[in-house]
């Protein structure tokens, strides 16, 4: 049935609209399209952020890998490197800190009509993604290259099972978001 899906474009894209708007609802409805939840987790003063988001790693693992192992998905892991993970997390965090959003949240808050988030975000999405892609031919041979890890993936890496990774990962993220809701978090 997926390799079918895989041949029908528009059916993906369809299915990628749907899901996309189901992602954008539960953002909505879990609070975290909001700008004072986000400057909230910002200031450590609201946690919903980290909740959702620690949830839905449990759950995307766990159903990604489910589709791995059940032979419905294949997994495609994009090479990396020291250089890019710290330009990427600086050009996130300055536009999480600046802005109040991340890209998740800037289009949830769009759909439920924050001109703050239309007009600030994705302005300055689009703007930055124009800057980074006029700049990528020569960060791509610098700066971006620097320490280049390939592929690898924490379960080849250690030459185990993924499962052996995924299932107490998982565990361990339920437990701590167990203790947070025991403390109050």
């Amino acid at each position: 049935m997926l390799k079918r899906l895989h041949a029908k474009k528009p059916a993906q894209l369809g299915l990628a609209l749907l899901a996309g708007i189901a992602f954008g609802f539960l953002l909505q409805k879990g609070g975290v399209t909001r700008y004072d939840v986000i400057i909230g987790q910002l200031l450590l003063e609201d946690h919903t952020v980290v909740r959702i988001m620690l949830s839905a790693v449990v759950v995307g693992t766990l159903g990604v890998h489910l589709l791995k192992s059940l032979g419905l998905a294949e997994l495609h892991p994009k090479p990396g490197s020291f250089g890019s993970s710290v330009v990427g997390g600086l050009i996130f965090g300055v536009g999480f800190a600046v802005l109040g959003y991340c890209p998740g949240t800037v289009a949830g808050a769009v759909g439920q009509g924050s001109m703050d988030a239309l007009m600030g975000g994705v302005v300055g999405i689009l703007i930055g993604a124009g800057v980074f892609a006029a700049l990528f031919p020569k960060l791509s041979r610098g700066l971006l290259a620097v320490g280049d890890f390939g592929d690898v993936t924490l379960p080849r890496l250690l030459k185990v099972n993924e499962w052996v990774i995924v299932l107490p990962v998982s565990v361990l993220i339920i437990l701590l978001l167990w203790w947070l809701h025991g403390v109050g978090i």
